[in-house]
C-alpha cells in the first residue's frame, strides 16, 4: 500500500493548515502524556508505594509500547486510508490514557501505560509522511515541525498544568487531561483532515519494502535515534526529583521548570527545519547531538544553582527539539518505498531511547549517586549518537553521495 500523489517535493497545491492543526493537536496529547508522568513521578510513587526508580518502569513501558506498537498497528490498519487510520490511533491512545487513571496499583498502571503507548509511534510515523504532502513546495520540514510543535506546545502548557493537576490533587485527573486533549484530536481529524487525496491505493508497480528495509544508512540513522535521543531522556526522566532533590528547590517549581524546557523545545523544533535548509540532514544531527553532550554535562556540573537550572533546561530543550525534523527527513529518505514504515520505526527509536534513558538515566541512583548523574549518563549515549552520524557522514564521502541526498 503506497500514498497517492504523497511527496516531500509535491508541487501541485498549497498547505493545508487546518489538516496539519489536527495533527498538531495529536501532538499536544501524545506530549502530554509521555512527559507529564515525569513531573508527577514522586507523586505516582508515594501513591503506590514504590520507589522513585521502580516507578520509572512507567516511563519505560509506554516506551516499549511505542516500539511494539509501530509495526503492529502498521499491521492491524494496513487496509484504511490514512483518515481512517489516524482517526482509529487516537481513539486507541484516547482510551487507554484514560483508564491509566483508573490504575489502583503497579501492574495495572503498567498494563495500561504499555497499551497507550503502542499508537504513538505509528500516529507520528503516517503524520509525518502526510504532513510533507499536506505542505506546499520546499516546506516538508517546516510542516513537520508544525506536527512537532503539538508535542512541544504540550510541554510548555500541557505537561506543567498536568504536573500542577497532579501534585495538588491527584496524579489521576492529569492522566483525564490527556482524554479530553484526545478527545479533541479524535474531533479535528474527523472534521479537517482531508480524505479523497490521501487515499492508499494498490500500487501492482511499487517496490516492496524490503529493499528500503536492508539499506545499512536507514539502520544506522535508527541506532542514531535510539541511542542519541536517550540522551535526553536520561535527563528529562528525573528532573523532578533532581529539581527537588539537587538544586533544592520546592515541588511546585518542577513545573516552572518544565515551562522553559519547553519553551526551548518549542523554538528548537523550528530551529531545526531551519537548519535542514542549510545543512544535509544528518549533519543538522550530528551538530546538535554534539552540543546536546556539553549541555547536559554542564547540567550536571551546575544542577544545584537554582538560576543555571531554569537556563540549562532551556537549552537542553532547544538543542534536543532541533534533531526531529531533520532525523525524520533524513529516515525517509533513507526508507524510500516504504516511507510509511521507515518513518513510524524513527518513531519506535525515539521511544527506545526514552526507555533506554530512563534505565541507564536511573543507574546512578540505584548505586547510590546523585539524581545529577543521570546528565552525565545522558551526555555519554548524546555522544555515542554523535559518533554514529558521523560515521553516516563518512561513508556518504566515501561513497560521494550527493550533499543533499
Amino acid at each position: 500500500m503506497r500514498f497517492k500523489k504523497i511527496s516531500l517535493d509535491n508541487t501541485s497545491r498549497s498547505t493545508n493548515k487546518k489538516a496539519l492543526l489536527s495533527l498538531a493537536i495529536g501532538g499536544f496529547g501524545i506530549g502530554l502524556t509521555e512527559f507529564v508522568i515525569m513531573g508527577i513521578l514522586p507523586n505516582i510513587a508515594q501513591s503506590m508505594e514504590i520507589s522513585i526508580p521502580k516507578a520509572g518502569h512507567f516511563i519505560a513501558i509506554y516506551a516499549l509500547g511505542v516500539v511494539i506498537g509501530a509495526p503492529v498497528m502498521a499491521r492491524i490498519t494496513n487496509n484504511l486510508n490514512p483518515k481512517k487510520t489516524l482517526l482509529f490511533l487516537m481513539l486507541w491512545f484516547t482510551v487507554f490514557n484514560t483508564l491509566s487513571a483508573f490504575s489502583g496499583n503497579y501492574w495495572v498502571m503498567m498494563f495500561f501505560r504499555f497499551l497507550s503507548g503502542m499508537p504513538h509511534g505509528a500516529f507520528f510515523g503516517i503524520g509525518a509522511v502526510v504532513s510533507g504532502y499536506l505542505a506546499k513546495p520546499g516546506k516538508a520540514a517546516q510542516a513537520m515541525a508544525i506536527m512537532f510543535s503539538g508535542l512541544t506546545i504540550a510541554n510548555i502548557l500541557g505537561v506543567p498544568l498536568g504536573t500542577y493537576i497532579g501534585q495538588e490533587l491527584h496524579w489521576s485527573y492529569s492522566f483525564m487531561l490527556v482524554g479530553v486533549a484526545g478527545i479533541a484530536t479524535l474531533s479535528s481529524l474527523y472534521f479537517w483532515m482531508p480524505k479523497e487525496d490521501l487515499e492508499e491505493v494498490d500500487d501492482p508497480g511499487a517496490k516492496s519494502a524490503s529493499p528500503a528495509l536492508k539499506n545499512k544508512k536507514l539502520w544506522a540513522l535508527i541506532a542514531l535515534t535510539t541511542v542519541g535521543t536517550g540522551g535526553f531522556f536520561a535527563w528529562y526522566s528525573y528532573i523532578a526529583p533532581l529539581v527537588i532533590s539537587v538544586t533544592k528547590l520546592p515541588e511546585a517549581n518542577v513545573g516552572y521548570v518544565m515551562i522553559v524546557a519547553g519553551l526551548g523545545m518549542f523554538f528548537g523544533n523550528f530551529l531545526g527545519a531551519r537548519m535542514v535548509e542549510t545543512f544535509n540532514p544528518v549533519k543538522s544531527v550530528v551538530i546538535s547531538m554534539l552540543s546536546m553532550t556539553v549541555i547536559l554535562i554542564l547540567n550536571a556540573l551546575f544542577a544545584s544553582n537554582g538560576i543555571a537550572i531554569f537556563v540549562l533546561s532551556f537549552f537542553v530543550g532547544v538543542i534536543t527539539f532541533t534533531i526531529a525534523a531533520p532525523i525524520q527527513i533524513a529516515i525517509i529518505k533513507a526508507a524510500k518505498g516504504a516511507e510509511k514504515l521507515g518513518s513510524s520505526m524513527n518513531q519506535s527509536a525515539f521511544n527506545m531511547g526514552n526507555a533506554s534513558g530512563a534505565y541507564f538515566g536511573g543507574l546512578p541512583m540505584v548505586f547510590g549517586l546523585g539524581v545529577n548523574y543521570a546528565s552525565v549518563v545522558g551526555g555519554i549515549l548524546a555522544c555515542i549518537g554523535a559518533c554514529i552520524g558521523i560515521a553516516i557522514l563518512y561513508q556518504k564521502k566515501k561513497k560521494k553521495e550527493p550533499v543533499h541526498s
